[in-house]
């Protein structure tokens, strides 16, 4: 038989024999927020959705724009209110539209801490369909004006739609991006190989993440409570094994409705008041292990 196809990112590694390491102050859970702060174009293009509508989806467009007008501030409540650091994954036209709701993200502002993180220009679009040329484009067009709002580049990016082309973490390599959160392959930070040198995946989940848990598997707002919480409690057992990474993906637009914010605040002060992890960002966790392994 043919051997099959490998992207050549990183080789097999089971988690049960590397060596340990821990987080700072010697915690072994590292927990982050990945809060997906998007921006839609009307009439076109890709977005999640409520229910089935024709172009203009006016009843989808106007659901995801809650995220931006509404949700998006009662969650920067919520976390303002839990002291929580948080990784902000922006499509760079939200400078454009509503630029009011990064500026509350800004250093100076935001006390607790702040990472922002490229995120395409619009979630409209699909990455991974681009020729390289394109994307190359893309890529460097968002750390530029990640750079120009915030004053310094981003260090990691997280695809519109989770797609990449067989050239992305190349290009992201090459346009001096650090991290990449598109893959969930581990619980741990993963090097990987690119044709420009070292680059490094970062965990990001695709379980504990609002939009395939809500919108493609129905969870109720309580469930996806209890699936933070469960996963919580569970690796932070497995940590005293191997120190591991848990984030948990949202968007305003969806944990921001009142019913599931109740449930979401119930889960998060569950893991503060625990006081055993690891309160970070996914640039945070790529300084530490990029320091830990030359």
């Amino acid at each position: 038989m043919r051997p099959l196809r490998s992207h050549d990112r990183y080789d097999y590694s089971p988690i049960t024999r590397r060596p340990d390491f821990a987080w700072p102050d010697g915690r072994r859970l590292a927990v982050y927020i990945g809060f997906n702060i998007e921006h839609f174009e009307f009439g076109a293009g890709r977005g999640a959705k409520l229910a089935p509508s024709s172009e203009p989806d006016v009843l989808n467009y106007s659901w995801r724009d809650y995220g931006n007008r509404v949700g998006v501030w009662r969650c920067i409540e919520l976390f303002d209110s839990l002291k929580l650091p948080v990784g902000v994954l922006v499509n760079t036209s939200i400078y454009d539209y509503c630029p009011e709701v990064m500026a509350a993200f800004r250093r100076g502002q935001y006390a607790w801490g702040a990472e922002v993180i490229g995120h395409g220009h619009t979630n409209a679009d699909h990455q991974g369909e681009m020729p390289e040329i394109e994307e190359r484009r893309l890529i460097d067009y968002c750390a530029a004006r990640i750079a120009r709002e915030e004053g310094l580049p981003p260090a990691g990016w997280l695809s519109p739609w989770i797609a990449e082309s067989h050239a992305t973490p190349d290009l992201l390599q090459e346009a001096g991006y650090k991290y990449v959160l598109n893959w969930a392959h581990d619980d741990q930070p993963t090097r990987f190989r690119t044709r420009g040198g070292s680059f490094w995946s970062i965990p990001y989940p695709q379980e504990i993440n609002d939009i395939p848990a809500v919108m493609a598997r129905l969870a109720g707002a309580d469930e996806f409570a209890n699936m933070i919480i469960d996963c919580y409690d569970e690796m932070l057992a497995q940590s005293a094994r191997q120190s591991v990474v848990m984030g948990i993906a949202l968007h305003p637009y969806i944990v921001g409705q009142p019913h599931r914010l109740r449930h979401l605040r119930r889960a998060l002060a569950h893991i503060v008041q625990s006081g055993q992890a690891w309160w970070t960002t996914p640039g945070a966790i790529y300084d530490h292990v990029s320091r830990l392994v030359p």
